[in-house]
């Protein structure tokens, strides 16, 4: 049986990991090894970025709500407790997104909320 040596595939996981490291400062982006220390690094960050983007949209989402109803006399999270009572059913994303280019239907919104308590 013939031997095999494992040039090919080494060459090509190397190469790789270099390519993911394109742009790094220094040696990270040359030498394998500190390349691949540096791609393994980026990638729990990536990993953990995707999770506090979701963390961040939220909160910009509540922070433009919130000054919304501070402007029409009503706090935030009675604001929110009057929605659900009203029945309505908007999520933070599409409440901030009226808050900000609409505010005369977000003063709409905040009667009816006042009125459902």
């Amino acid at each position: 049986m013939a031997r095999v040596k494992g040039a090919l595939a080494t060459r090509k996981r190397r190469k790789k990991v270099l390519r993911l490291a394109k742009g790094y400062w220094g040696a990270k982006s040359k030498h394998f090894k500190m390349a691949k220390e540096a791609v393994m690094k980026s990638g729990n960050y990536a990993y953990i970025g995707r999770k506090q983007r979701k963390r961040d949209f939220r909160k910009l989402w509540i922070t433009r709500i919130s000054a919304g109803c501070k402007a029409n006399g009503i706090n935030y999270s009675t604001f929110m407790n009057g929605l659900k009572r009203a029945g309505i059913t908007l999520n933070r994303k599409m409440l901030s997104e009226i808050a900000v280019a609409d505010p005369e239907a977000f003063t709409a919104l905040v009667e009816k909320a006042k009125a459902a308590l």
